[in-house]
């Protein structure tokens, strides 16, 4: 790695500190709770819209990994799901009706909220359709995880994410708040995954499963990708770059073994497809806050309508961590 190099990824960690104090001014508290967080505890970041049907169960699951505190940012919410979480005892929230685009997609909002409050913990950024699973997850509590990341000198934790789907039309089975989505979205892609490093910011880059199958069949590459770093032992010097697929500085994008080992690493169970999801998807192409003008959600428009169908002979359903670990989709590494 050349000095210059060095200089350049130091001056955009500095310019995303720098976007995060500026961002900031946009966010309103509405029930701020944080005095209420505890040296180590585990911490959860989010930003959400309308998503008030999937949050009874996102807040219990995450408590029953042993999440401590959920700070969360609502982008102008109607739909109750600002209302649902100021009753939470373990939840700080904040409001904004600022652009989620010009917020590097709730990039900048989360930036300062970790760096003013997730210094020194453990945080996990996850959105309200992502399900973390991660080694020995049905009988270890995250603590017992991050504990030994701890111990082994580790900072960071990487995750692939997993499109997961119903056998049959995606809108022929209704979910209820509080359901588990697994229980109607029970399958994935088992590969037809593609993987590169990424030059500039070492990190892994992956794309494929059913997005890239069904909506980007003629131009994979554009698909979205599905690498994500979700679990930080943080440090106010830390930012994230895009999304959760990066970090600075780039060491912590290393969550994989360059000489042909494995480390630990799970999943984020992507339940994005359940029967919500028109409605969803065509509010967010009418709001045009994605990233590259929305392409993504025009793909998903312009083919959910001729086909609402996501389940192929190659799918393979959902059983445990260990099934995922037997597809080579994530690794409990020397982990025992």
């Amino acid at each position: 790695m050349s000095v210059w190099q060095s200089y350049i990824m130091r001056l955009r960690r500095r310019r995303a500190h720098i976007r995060a104090y500026r961002k900031h001014f946009a966010l309103n508290p509405v029930r701020e709770r944080t005095e209420k967080i505890r040296p180590g505890d585990i911490l959860l970041f989010s930003t959400f819209r309308n998503e008030h049907v999937r949050l009874p169960y996102f807040l219990d699951y995450y408590r029953k990994l042993g999440v401590a505190h959920f700070l969360m940012v609502d982008n102008d919410s109607d739909d109750g799901g600002r209302e649902f979480l100021t009753g939470q005892p373990d939840v700080s929230l904040w409001t904004t009706r600022a652009s989620y685009k010009r917020s590097r997609f709730g990039v900048d909002w989360l930036n300062w909220l970790q760096r003013r409050y997730g210094h020194g913990h453990w945080t996990l950024v996850a959105d309200p359709d992502e399900l973390f699973v991660y080694p020995f997850c049905d009988t270890r509590p995250i603590r017992a995880l991050t504990d030994w990341l701890d111990v082994s000198g580790v900072r960071s934790f990487g995750a692939m994410l997993l499109d997961m789907y119903p056998k049959g039309r995606i809108d022929a089975v209704p979910y209820s708040q509080g359901q588990d989505p697994i229980e109607i979205a029970a399958w994935f892609d088992p590969g037809n995954y593609m993987i590169e490093r990424n030059p500039s910011y070492w990190n892994l880059w992956i794309q494929g499963g059913p997005r890239a199958r069904v909506f980007f069949s003629g131009q994979p590459k554009k698909a979205p990708a599905l690498n994500k770093i979700p679990l930080v032992k943080w440090d106010r010097r830390y930012a994230y770059v895009s999304s959760a697929h990066t970090l600075l500085p780039r060491g912590l994008n290393l969550t994989y073994d360059q000489w042909g080992g494995e480390r630990a690493s799970g999943v984020l169970l992507h339940t994005k497809f359940l029967d919500t999801f028109t409605t969803k998807a065509q509010e967010e192409l009418e709001r045009r806050q994605h990233y590259s003008g929305s392409v993504e959600y025009k793909a998903y428009a312009e083919n959910i309508r001729d086909n609402p169908e996501l389940w192929c002979n190659w799918s393979e359903k959902y059983i445990n961590w260990r099934q995922l670990e037997i597809l080579g989709l994530m690794s409990k590494g020397n982990w025992a």
